[in-house]
């Protein structure tokens, strides 16, 4: 269906780094206590964390599975490159969900796959991009994020030229300060460098700054550049896998996240 703008909007899915490193948010003996979660595993939590608490100023985002629901695409891409590049038999998407949020050479090197599968792989992506629907919420979480003057920024394993490529098909990219994508860095996540590479560009502190991902890789990636690690379930992701990592929030909702940002503890 179509949302505001002529953006295509998804169905709804199922249920830091400076010479002296700043302290963790929140600090770690009062993460369990300041993270603790509602009885559905919301951010109620964290967005009652005391008036000690900076407001935050920055939001880095996974792309898919976080903003787009782009796995049916993805699922077909894949199944056609590796129908091209191995041949017959079932294309092990299930394991190659396993590890979203890395880079595509990456993901074929841990499975034991040609890297010749990226050419088609990525052929196919762009031909599908029309395909990639946004999740229900998602352009109105980051308006009210922008309007209220957070900085906003996407750090995906995609290709950065892929990933703007496809937020301006959907008419998001104009939202975000910068995209990166896992070939602008040296060392993709799990590393932290896209994260520290986006708080650069948004001049914003890691204390005042979260991460929403869906992945596994997501979460290691803000902790190890010292921000705030959210877990998305709004898509497709493992949840049972992701909460086995103890985010420092859990969001189910996109909206969710503007309670962590602005809730009543946070005065702007």
């Amino acid at each position: 269906m179509t949302g505001t703008a002529g953006r295509r909007v998804g169905p709804g899915c199922r249920p830091c780094r400076t010479a002296a490193a700043p302290a963790p948010w929140p600090p770690p003996h009062e993460r369990e206590q300041h993270s603790a979660m509602d009885s559905l595993g919301t951010s109620q939590g964290l967005a009652a964390y005391d008036d000690r608490a900076e407001p935050i100023s920055a939001v880095v985002f996974d792309l898919d599975g976080v903003l787009v629901n782009s796995f049916a695409v993805m699922r077909q891409a894949f199944t056609t490159a590796y129908a091209e590049v191995v041949g017959d038999g079932d294309a092990p998407f299930e394991e190659y969900e396993r590890h979203l949020g890395r880079y595509f050479p990456d993901i074929m090197r841990i499975m034991g796959l040609p890297p010749e599968m990226e050419a088609p792989f990525v052929r196919e992506s762009y031909r599908l991009a029309h395909l990639v629907p946004v999740f229900d919420g998602v352009p109105e979480m980051l308006g009210q994020l922008r309007a209220r003057g957070v900085g906003l920024a996407v750090a995906t394993g995609k290709s950065g030229p892929r990933a703007r490529s496809l937020l301006e098909q959907l008419g998001l990219l104009h939202l975000f300060t910068v995209v990166i994508g896992s070939d602008e860095v040296r060392r993709p996540k799990p590393a932290p460098d896209i994260v520290l590479k986006a708080l650069g560009v948004l001049g914003s502190d890691p204390s005042r700054t979260v991460m929403v991902g869906d992945a596994v890789t997501d979460l290691a990636s803000a902790r190890d550049a010292g921000v705030a690690a959210v877990a998305a379930l709004w898509g497709e992701t493992d949840e049972e896998t992701l909460l086995a990592e103890k985010p420092d929030v859990v969001l189910r909702t996109p909206a969710e996240l503007l309670e962590v940002c602005f809730g009543s503890a946070r005065t702007l």
